[in-house]
């Protein structure tokens, strides 16, 4: 971690931490005014990321559906900064800044990895459950690929288990399906 970081005293803002540098080696994320570090993903992790956006990005389009999809964007909720591993924005937000409030997020995505899975299963989806992000996607990939598709419902997320050899048939945010085994697959 750079010098600022060690240096720094008190409680961290979202300011701070969005003017720490650029570090591709971590993911620099806060939570209650403290930093959480997690190292940058592995091989198998980014590649199952870079199917997953592939995947929503032309789903969306051939729904015509006015999102963007992201990858590792920060996302402002209420108790801090998130960055999640891919994240389906309304197309009308403002693209100068930093980071997009959770308003104009509709679903993120999250792929665990063996450092960030307890974060994934139980921190993550609570913040965005309360910052009121209407859907929350995970990915597991051992020991075989798997997505859990939540739904907020009063105030935290009904998931729906695909397993791999299975399809999604999502609806919302626009119609989606895929076979998690998709996202290991070459």
């Amino acid at each position: 971690m750079s010098v600022a970081a060690e240096d720094h005293l008190g409680p961290w803002t979202v300011e701070d931490v969005l003017a720490l540098p650029e570090d591709p080696r971590n993911r620099i994320e806060l939570v209650g005014g403290a930093l959480m570090m997690s190292p940058a993903p592995g091989l198998a992790h980014q590649w199952a990321s870079y199917r997953l956006h592939v995947l929503l990005e032309q789903a969306a389009e051939a729904a015509g559906a006015p999102v963007l999809v992201f990858d590792a964007i920060n996302v402002l909720v209420p108790d801090g900064l998130m960055i999640s591993d891919l994240a389906v924005v309304d197309a009308g937000v403002d693209l100068s800044g930093a980071a997009v409030h959770a308003h104009d997020v509709i679903a993120v995505v999250e792929i665990a990895s063996p450092s960030t899975r307890v974060t994934d299963r139980k921190m993550k989806p609570a913040l965005y459950a309360a910052a009121g992000i209407a859907h929350y996607w995970r990915a597991e990939l051992e020991p075989a690929p798997r997505l859990y598709l939540g739904h907020l419902e009063a105030g935290t997320y009904t998931d729906r288990l695909v397993q791999a050899g299975e399809t999604t048939a999502v609806t919302e945010p626009f119609p989606f399906d895929i076979d998690p085994a998709r996202l290991t697959r070459r």
